[in-house]
């Protein structure tokens, strides 16, 4: 079971009537929630198996039922003490069985996690019922984050910022030790400073392996004069972090340094750039306009950022072909990086929240050029 470390209950009500909203909007009669996050958005239960009823009328909070299987007997009733909870082994087939029972009509459902299989067991389930797609209807409620959210982010993000400083006192980057001791000494110093989870995968990659954007820690050796890029997270009350730094073993070329520059200047503009009601492609734009005019936009292959919460990437996506505009409140990563094959890379990311006097920065470490002596 993940734990809160002590942060006040969210107010899963309010959440659960601000989607009743969206579904008066969306013309449905109730939402069969399938996606794990979402239902523990909705109502906090972490278990591994469940559904979620909820309905569209004001008055329907006492009709909302959650579903999960005999494990979790004990577990929903901690986490979801508000709601009439059901117990069966196929938890979504048992949802859509009461629904049909009470006379639900049009009953929405998360067409986008939903499976073809799954999907033609609900129509043989659910007697009488109107089954149609509503795709993320409640990631449009988690698009913005609440004081609770962003705590856990902030707390996320100080796991991670501690571990990379334990890293560094320690004597833990230096020549002579291997990507992969690296990752997994990270990895268990942020849980030494309280994650309960790391956020995905770390990557360390030295040298020649630090132009491949998503390389997977091996037993390459760092050796003096590389680049090291560090991308790591943690993960605390369901919550991520994301963070990349990217450091020099000794004394750092001046190709490395220009290299360094460049993407510490793309990044300063799209962190600037984060503003309530700016378009999404236009902050990507912004950062990657840098890169550009020195000559390496080919060498730019991923998009800007992307929205960070109870799933590491989530919406929005900072991206050439990026929809929607910024609002208040909005978690997400910048992380420009440029890349050249055969030789080296560099990627500076943190994690901010946009706010209207400008985005407020959760990853605290510097961005400073490092130098590993």
């Amino acid at each position: 079971m993940s734990g809160d470390h002590g942060a006040p209950r969210p107010d899963y009500a309010a959440r659960r009537a601000a989607l009743r909203n969206l579904l008066v909007e969306n013309g449905v009669d109730a939402l069969l929630v399938t996606d794990l996050v979402n239902i523990r958005y909705l109502t906090g239960f972490t278990g591994s198996n469940a559904a979620l009823l909820v309905y569209s009328w004001d008055t329907a909070e006492d009709r909302t039922v959650i579903c999960t299987d005999g494990r979790y007997i004990t577990q929903v009733g901690e986490q979801v003490p508000d709601l009439r909870a059901e117990i069966a082994r196929a938890s979504a087939r048992r949802i859509v069985e009461l629904a049909g029972e009470w006379q639900t009509g049009r009953v929405g459902f998360e067409s986008h996690v939903v499976t073809v299989e799954e999907h033609h067991a609900f129509v043989e389930q659910g007697t009488g019922l109107e089954l149609v797609p509503a795709p993320h209807l409640v990631e449009q409620l988690r698009l913005v984050k609440d004081a609770y959210e962003v705590d856990r982010l902030r707390a996320a993000c100080a796991a991670a910022d501690a571990a990379l400083a334990t890293l560094f006192e320690r004597g833990g980057l230096r020549p002579g030790r291997t990507e992969r001791q690296v990752a997994r000494e990270l990895e268990w110093l942020m849980f030494e400073h309280g994650a309960e989870a790391v956020a995905f995968e770390t990557i360390v990659a030295t040298g020649a392996n630090s132009a491949v954007p998503h390389h997977r820690p091996t037993d390459a050796v760092l050796a003096a004069g590389d680049f090291v890029k560090l991308d790591f997270g943690a993960k605390i009350g369901g919550y991520h972090s994301d963070m990349t730094r990217t450091l020099v073993l000794g004394e750092p070329s001046d190709w490395q340094r220009e290299v360094y520059e460049l993407v510490y200047a793309a990044q300063k503009a799209g962190r600037e750039a984060l503003k309530p009601g700016v378009a999404c492609a236009d902050v990507d734009a912004a950062a990657r306009s840098v890169i550009e005019a020195a000559g390496h936009g080919e060498l730019f292959v991923h998009g800007l950022g992307h929205g960070v919460g109870l799933r590491i990437h989530e919406a929005p996506g900072l991206a050439k072909t990026g929809t929607g505009t910024l609002l208040g409140g909005v978690a997400l990563t910048v992380e420009p990086g440029v890349y050249f094959p055969g030789r080296g890379g560099v990627r500076i990311e943190d994690t901010l929240v946009v706010r209207d006097g400008g985005p407020e920065l959760l990853t605290l470490t510097s961005k400073e050029l490092t130098v590993v002596d």
